[in-house]
């Protein structure tokens, strides 16, 4: 069975999402809310495969959430849907290590689909626009002065922690090991004035995503 969980802040929708869900067969609820902050702080413990996030909500959105819930566990995988389609929303979505970014209006077989598709370990986001979104970070004007302090190695570190990677993944991604890559952490909160990971991840995401195009 796949595990989902729904953020929502309307009733009528959640219900109407569980139920879609629960009549693919494969796929059980284990839970949902209508508040953002709610959300962030039972996820990681009720760990669902896949966490359905709507976009925008009273307290906060779902981009926030799923940046926060995959900083403390990165096997959780985040499907984003949202009434708007909206570049700067898509742009954060995978700076938060989101799988997926679908709008409501899709069709009820095609979300099934979706959930399925993300909990095998699939992207649903546009290969293209993920590579222009490296660009923009990588190819960005000059540095932002609050992360000047940090070696060419960190700031990738940097980089990769706001994507959501463990320091496993991230050892993984740059070939170097574990304890390296902890050290390389420890190293860039330190010089950030900073104490988790989570809170590198919210700052990597603001000043990366204010760098402008060239």
């Amino acid at each position: 069975m796949i595990r989902v969980f729904l953020l929502d802040d309307h009733e009528v929708v959640r219900r109407g999402l569980a139920d879609l869900l629960h009549a693919a067969g494969d796929i059980e609820v284990v839970g949902e809310s209508g508040s953002a902050q709610e959300a962030a702080r039972r996820i990681p413990a009720l760990r669902p495969d896949v966490a359905v996030l709507d976009a925008r909500l009273p307290d906060g959105n779902g981009i926030d959430v799923c940046r926060d819930v995959r900083a403390v566990d990165s096997s959780i995988k985040g499907l984003i849907l949202t009434s708007y389609e909206d570049d700067e929303a898509l742009f954060a979505a995978i700076m938060a290590g989101a799988s997926g970014y679908v709008l409501k209006q899709i069709r009820g077989t095609d979300l099934v689909d979706a959930v399925r598709r993300v909990a095998g370990g699939q992207s649903l986001l546009d290969p293209a626009v993920t590579q222009r979104v490296l660009e923009r970070i990588r190819n960005g004007v000059e540095q932002p002065p609050e992360l000047a302090s940090l070696t060419d190695q960190e700031g990738r570190i940097l980089e990769l922690i706001a994507e959501g990677l463990t320091n496993r993944e991230i050892a993984g991604r740059m070939f170097l090991a574990e304890k390296t890559v902890k050290n390389y952490v420890s190293s860039l909160l330190a010089k950030l004035g900073l104490e988790r990971r989570t809170q590198a991840a919210v700052l990597a995401t603001r000043l990366l995503g204010e760098r402008p195009h060239r």
